[in-house]
């Protein structure tokens, strides 16, 4: 029940011969939202939540405990991370908030945040940083050239605070995500065949080592069947290998900026502050095992889902901690869509 209730529900079923060309985008869908409980073999003892705990607007609930913490203590913890991992409802500007006030909480302390985010593909890293870069470079030319509409489509509105907030403050970001192309091409040919694209080998993709967690993998596949009923075993098997596709990219892509800046002395002091859908970190699966396995040293990390809160919802917060969904839930305003549409 669980699982059911967290998938992302479509409006309507994807007519056969469109699903190749959207499969991409519904592979983005997909990981929006968490990913449903870890199969039982897979789960670590269920967290003991006080019975007389309750829950508000605004609260971090550090999950191991089961019980909220203090701002202050906590960012003095986040700080000593080299990434923290950002879950986010998309389209809830309180999420986008809650991340600037992390940015704001770690300059205030002397650090030099690096923020990464999802919502951009590698083929756009040239024109996020000329933008950074440049005052007075214009808003439409920088959308053009770091191919936003390709790689992400929504409204921009709805994260420029996050880009404004790093032009003005002189943070770096990352293009988190590999080019769009390059996932629709996964998903539409299957990983095997979409490796021999040039295109790959271009962005360091080819030889990139890849991992298959068994919780991972089950949870995935039965979420595609789920929320995109009809399709092959086939068309299934491809979109998730779309999923770990894009796993490994935004893994790759923070792997090699810790590689460059740890193994370099003067070198920024982080920490990494990546901002994704909460699929991509939930029970720390998807992106922040891989890069804990990609990275030869130990990666301190901290993973924190972003959960928009009204009283009904107390009991799939419940639900939430008592499953380890990452290691903070953090209680936010309602955004102005609602709660996302979730499959079942």
């Amino acid at each position: 029940m669980a699982y059911r209730r967290l998938c992302i529900r479509l409006r309507q079923a994807v007519p056969p011969p469109s699903r190749l060309r959207v499969v991409g985008a519904l592979v983005s869908l997909l990981l929006v939202n968490p990913l449903g409980a870890l199969p039982a073999d897979s789960q670590a003892p269920p967290v003991e939540i006080p019975a007389a705990q309750t829950f508000q607007e605004g609260q971090v609930v550090e999950v191991r405990t089961g019980r909220p913490i203090p701002f202050e203590n906590w960012i003095a913890d986040l700080a000593s991370r080299d990434v923290i991992y950002l879950g986010e409802e998309h389209r809830n500007r309180s999420h986008v908030e809650a991340a600037l006030k992390i940015l704001q909480a770690l300059l205030a302390r002397g650090r030099q945040p690096v923020l990464g985010l999802e919502m951009f593909g590698w083929d756009g890293q040239a024109g996020l940083d000329r933008y950074l870069s440049d005052r007075g470079a214009a808003r439409d030319h920088f959308l053009q050239e770091s191919r936003w509409e390709q790689n992400w489509g929504g409204a921009y509105d709805d994260y420029e605070p996050l880009i404004s907030f790093a032009r003005d403050r002189h943070i770096p970001v990352l293009a988190l995500n590999p080019p769009r192309a390059l996932v629709r091409r996964v998903a539409s040919q299957g990983l095997a065949l979409a490796l021999a694209d040039p295109e790959m080998n271009r962005w360091g993709m080819r030889d990139e080592p890849r991992s298959d967690e068994p919780a991972y993998h089950e949870i995935i596949l039965k979420q595609l069947r789920l929320c995109h009923a009809g399709l092959s075993d086939d068309a299934y098997q491809r979109m998730y290998e779309a999923s770990v596709f894009r796993d490994e990219g935004m893994a790759k892509t923070i792997t090699d900026y810790l590689r460059r800046t740890q193994d370099q002395a003067g070198a920024p002091a982080g920490p990494i502050v990546s901002y994704t859908g909460g699929g991509h970190i939930q029970y720390q699966l998807p992106v922040p095992n891989r890069v804990l396995r990609k990275r030869a040293v130990p990666v301190s990390h901290a993973t924190i889902y972003l959960a928009a809160y009204e009283p009904g919802r107390a009991e799939e917060i419940r639900e939430l901690i008592r499953d380890s969904i990452a290691d903070y839930v953090w209680l936010t305003p309602l955004g102005a869509h609602g709660f996302p549409r979730r499959c079942g």
